[in-house]
């Protein structure tokens, strides 16, 4: 481990925030200008984001908000928490049984194979009552100019719950934007079952500059 500029490094990337009292590394703010190569390469801890904690789950009985997101290397997870910290919204981290491997060739192997097959990942997760909530907040990615696979399992199974509800999709991106994914959010939602809602604009940021995104944050959460 090392400090420099004020940032502990380590072998996961520096330590960039908290969720839920637990540390945020995020492996894409290590690479600026011709290092970010669009994220391509971009390694993982192995345990999407949590070799050294628990998946975050915050629910309350107050809330009127809930954060919903997946993460694999860190920046999704960091524009969560920004998030959190704006509206003191619940959180509720996607998880899988079979996570995706710290390598990124091999991660982008099986993340092209489970999207050209049609066959998203299964999850490792129950979903709480969102009766309470008003709002949804959904964190993801664009692979290949469309929905990351896990948040798409995610939808498909689940998507039907989400009914009378404003929902505001955030994601981190390689530069290339939203591609078909808030297109595909509605029509998934739709196919199973989810009705009556409402989308906001999709809050996107690359995934290198989310430690730079305060201020972006919130002007996007000023119009939810």
């Amino acid at each position: 481990m090392k400090i420099m500029l004020g940032r502990v490094y380590s072998d996961l990337g520096p330590v960039v925030g908290q969720i839920n009292g637990e540390d945020i590394h995020a492996n894409q703010l290590e690479r600026r200008g011709y290092d970010w190569e669009n994220g391509y390469g971009t390694p993982s801890d192995g345990k999407d984001t949590n070799r050294d904690g628990q998946p975050v789950r915050k629910l309350t009985k107050d809330a009127k908000s809930i954060i919903i997101f997946w993460s694999r290397s860190g920046s999704t997870k960091l524009l969560a928490s920004k998030i959190a910290r704006e509206t003191g919204a619940d959180i509720l981290e996607i998880t899988l049984k079979t996570l995706y491997p710290a390598n990124y060739r091999k991660t982008l192997s099986r993340a092209n194979r489970e999207r050209i097959q049609d066959a998203p990942p299964e999850l490792a997760m129950q979903l709480p009552d969102l009766s309470q909530y008003d709002t949804i907040y959904l964190g993801y990615q664009t692979w290949a100019m469309t929905l990351s696979q896990p948040m798409k399992a995610f939808l498909l199974q689940y998507g039907g719950e989400f009914s009378n509800k404003k929902i505001a999709p955030f994601l981190s991106e390689g530069g290339y934007g939203t591609g078909d994914s808030i297109e595909l959010i509605r029509e998934i939602i739709a196919q199973n079952g989810g009705k009556n809602n409402t989308y906001t604009s999709a809050l996107v940021v690359d995934g290198n500059r989310v430690d730079e995104s305060d201020a972006e944050v919130k002007r996007w959460l000023k119009n939810i």
